[in-house]
C-alpha cells in the first residue's frame, strides 16, 4: 500500500532569486543495470559496480564488485564523478534512504537511480538537498510481493527543491561538512577506545589470568530458557498481549529497542517467558560467526518477553551477568558456539542444551567485579561519544534543512 506524503513544509517556498526547480528538473535521471554474471569478460575489472547493498557510503568510490568497460557498456551504466546515486529498490529501504555522490567513473545496478546535476547545480548540494527529505521519501516506500521496499521514483521527481546561486551553494556544502568533519573526528576517537576495550578484555581473559579459575557447566550458575513460540496465538479471557524481544532486538552487546513487537500469551505463562533486569539474552541462530551473540537485558520495557529464538540465560549468585556476557563474547566463547553449531544452507543454529553444557570460568565475585570494572569505564566514555555524535547528527540535519529551505541565510564571506 502508498504511503501518504505529508506537505513540504518548510520546503514549499525559497527566498527571491533561488529557483524553484522539481527533482525531475534538476538534472538527467539513469537507471542501471547488471551485466551478465555467465559473461567472464565482464566482470572483475577496474571500474566499482554499484548495488543497492554496496551503497552504504555518502562519498562513493568503491565497491567489492567490479566490472570491466565492456560489461559496464554492455548490460549497466557508467557515470561519473559528480553523479547523486541513490538506492530505489531493496531491503535497505524499509529504514533508510541510501545516497552519495560518486567520486569517480562507476557503474551501477538496476536497484538504483543516478542524477548527473544541471547546469548551475552543485553535485553535493543536489544530494544534501534530497538526503535532508529522507523522512517524506521513505514514505514514498512501498513493500514488493517479495517484501522488499520499492521506491516511487514518478513521486520522487516531484518533489521541488530550490537552488540558490552557486557560491550560496557551496557555503551551505561547506557548512554540511564541517559537521562531518566534527562527527568523523569522534568516529576516530571512538574506534580507539573499541580498540583500547579490545584489549583490555583479551587481558582480562587472558591465559595467565584465567588458568586458576574454576570452570563449570554454565547450568550450575545460571539457569537457560527458550521463549515464547509464536504462531497460533490464544485469545479471549486470561490473555495477555505483550512485548517481546526477538533475534532483530539482540545485537552484539546491546539490545534494540527501536521496533519492538508485541505476542498475546496465557497470562499464567508469564512468569515462565518474562524477562528480568540483568537477564543475560544469546541468540539461538544466524550466521556461523554471529551464534551466541547478546546483551545483558537493563529492563528499560515493563512486563517484556522474549521469543523462543532467544534464549535467556538468568545467573545464580556466584556470576554477574555482566562478566558471563564478556565470556560468551569473547574469542573462546565465540569459539565454543561455532564449534557445537549445526550449519544449514543458510544459517547456522544452537539448542539450549548446547548453552547448558558451555564450561565457563567462574573466578570469586569480587575478582570478577575486578575485571569488569575498567571495561565498564571505557563502554561509559563510548556511549557518552555515541551520545554526542547523535546530538550533532541531529543539530547537522536541522541547521542544514534551515539553510537548504532558506529559513536561514550563511553570510557572505
Amino acid at each position: 500500500m502508498r504511503g501518504e506524503v505529508s506537505g513540504q513544509g518548510a520546503f514549499s517556498s525559497w527566498p527571491a532569486g533561488w529557483r524553484r526547480l522539481t527533482l525531475a528538473q534538476a538534472g538527467k535521471w539513469l537507471s542501471g543495470g547488471t551485466p551478465a554474471t555467465s559473461n567472464e569478460a565482464y566482470w572483475d575489472g577496474d571500474i566499482p559496480w554499484i548495488s543497492g547493498a554496496s551503497m552504504k557510503e555518502f562519498h562513493i568510490k568503491d565497491s567489492d564488485r567490479r566490472v570491466t568497460l565492456l560489461g559496464a557498456r554492455n548490460g549497466s551504466r557508467l557515470v561519473g564523478k559528480g553523479t547523486t546515486l541513490f538506492v530505489v529498490r531493496g531491503m535497505s529501504l524499509k529504514s533508510e534512504f541510501r545516497i552519495g555522490v560518486a567520486e569517480r567513473e562507476l557503474a551501477f545496478g538496476q536497484d538504483c537511480k543516478a542524477v548527473i546535476p544541471g547546469d548551475g547545480i552543485d553535485p553535493y548540494f543536489l544530494a544534501y538537498a534530497i538526503k535532508v527529505r529522507t523522512p517524506e521519501i521513505l514514505r514514498m516506500v512501498e513493500e514488493t510481493s517479495h517484501g522488499t521496499g520499492r521506491l516511487d521514483t514518478a513521486r520522487l521527481q516531484e518533489l521541488e527543491i530550490g537552488i540558490p546561486s552557486m557560491a550560496e551553494q557551496r557555503r551551505i556544502v561547506a557548512a554540511y561538512d564541517a559537521f562531518d568533519r566534527r562527527i568523523a573526528g569522534l568516529k576516530g576517537l571512538l574506534g580507539k577506545l573499541r580498540v583500547a576495550e579490545d584489549a583490555l578484555i583479551a587481558n582480562a581473559l587472558s591465559q595467565d589470568r584465567s588458568s586458576s579459575w574454576e570452570r563449570v557447566r554454565l547450568d550450575s550458575v545460571a539457569s537457560v530458557a527458550a521463549g515464547v513460540t509464536l504462531g497460533a496465538e490464544p485469545v479471549g479471557e486470561g490473555t495477555v498481549e505483550l512485548p517481546y524481544l526477538r533475534v532483530a532486538n539482540v545485537l552484539d552487546g546491546r539490545i534494540d529497542v527501536t521496533e519492538v513487537k508485541t505476542v498475546r500469551i496465557v497470562r499464567s505463562h508469564y512468569g515462565r517467558f518474562a524477562l528480568r533486569k540483568g537477564d543475560l539474552l544469546l541468540t539461538e541462530g544466524g550466521d556461523l560467526d554471529k551464534l551466541g551473540r547478546g546483551a545483558v537485558w537493563d529492563g528499560r520495557i515493563e512486563d517484556c518477553l522474549h521469543q523462543n529464538h532467544v534464549f535467556r540465560v538468568r545467573c545464580g549468585e556466584r556470576m554477574l551477568p555482566k562478566f558471563l556476557a564478556l565470556y560468551t563474547s569473547s574469542v573462546e566463547g565465540r569459539a565454543y558456539f561455532q564449534a557445537v553449531g549445526k550449519q544449514t544452507t543458510n544459517l547456522a543454529s544452537i539448542n539450549s542444551t548446547q548453552v547448558r553444557l558451555m564450561r565457563v570460568p567462574v573466578p570469586p565475585a569480587e575478582e570478577q567485579e575486578s575485571v569488569l570494572k575498567p571495561i565498564q569505564s571505557i563502554r561509559d566514555r563510548q556511549a557518552a561519544m555515541e551520545r554526542q555524535i547523535a546530538k550533532l547528527r541531529t543539530v547537522q540535519q536541522g541547521v542544514v534543512r534551515d539553510l537548504l529551505g532558506g529559513a536561514t541565510r550563511l553570510p557572505l564571506v
